[in-house]
């Protein structure tokens, strides 16, 4: 039996589908659910791409649709430039999809899934933290209800990795920073994967062309929306695509690959840092400050790559 309930928070995304497929097919995950949100392109199309990537591969998990913008009410900006207008990676896609989302909103599937299975739920969160905050807003109780909350975002700056839209801030925590500010201030136990790890895992052109070749029809399809991702990431001089939302994805079956460290964690607001993750290190004094009473939270700072990239191509061989 599987080991792990996850509802899978999401913007998809070509990083947020190959993680998905890894939520499908390892033996030890029950995906219970896929809530989707704005982020790599606006939510409806983000909406469409779970649909499809349920109905194409057979994922049984309900796909309910979230957030179309931050929690203030801003606009929301998208990722075209990295995951292509359609979010797949402009691959084609068909005109209709028979599949369609729940009639329950994103962030009260969350509530209702959670109360139904206390203490056995993960959150994993993967794209802005928007659908998390209106859960808790709602009913903030859920918070002692989870197992866990992983997510995917954030930069603090271990080994110098700094934001991926500024120079301060990651796309996923800048798209609604209120929201992950919120997030982080619950009193639920939060693992973050963010830039300092994701940026040390690389999946270089070969390893995807052995995943197309060896794979099956997911591994085919994994080569096919990657041709685009993976131009952007060639074009800023890296060797390969980095692993962000399969890193997320793996540290729930396989924890000993990631070393984290404890501490409260703010989000700026406002400001030349807006979207900016800082987190108070467990151990060292300060005066009073904004990280007092906060709860704390691991972030991830170290990463065993090839064992994590070993895991991945390992669980998606199970679809052949």
């Amino acid at each position: 039996m599987p080991s792990h309930k996850v509802i899978y928070d999401t913007d998809p995304g070509v990083d947020d589908a190959m993680a998905l497929f890894f939520l499908h097919y390892h033996p030890d995950i029950e995906l219970v659910g896929i809530t989707t949100c704005h982020g790599n392109a606006p939510v409806e199309i983000t909406t469409r791409n779970a649909l499809y990537l349920k109905e194409r591969f057979g994922i049984d998990a309900p796909v309910a649709r979230g957030a179309a913008g931050p929690v203030t009410g801003d606009d929301a900006h998208h990722a075209a430039v990295v995951h292509g207008d359609n979010g797949l990676g402009e691959i084609e896609l068909p005109a209709e999809i028979k599949t369609k989302a729940i009639d329950t909103p994103a962030h009260r599937f969350i509530i209702e899934t959670v109360r139904k299975h206390p203490g056995e739920v993960t959150l994993l969160a993967v794209g802005r933290m928007t659908n998390l905050a209106l859960a808790l807003r709602e009913d903030p109780e859920i918070a002692g209800l989870v197992r866990q909350v992983v997510v995917m975002g954030g930069a603090f700056g271990y080994r110098g990795h700094l934001g991926n839209v500024t120079p301060a801030a990651e796309a996923n925590i800048h798209g609604d920073p209120h929201a992950a500010d919120e997030m982080f201030a619950a009193a639920w136990p939060v693992t973050v994967i963010g830039l300092d790890v994701t940026h040390e895992v690389l999946m270089p052109q070969d390893y995807l062309r052995r995943l197309g070749e060896e794979a099956g029809e997911v591994g085919r399809f994994i080569w096919d929306i990657t041709r685009f991702y993976e131009n952007f990431y060639l074009d800023k001089g890296l060797a390969g695509i980095s692993v962000h939302d399969a890193s997320a994805a793996i540290y729930l079956v396989a924890p000993d690959l990631f070393e984290t460290r404890s501490g409260p964690v703010r989000v700026v607001c406002e400001g030349l840092a807006f979207g900016q993750t800082i987190q108070r290190p467990a151990g060292i004094g300060f005066p009073p400050n904004d990280w007092d009473g906060r709860p704390s939270h691991a972030v991830c700072i170290e990463v065993k790559d090839q064992p994590l990239l070993d895991l991945y191509r390992q669980t998606l061989l199970r679809a052949v």
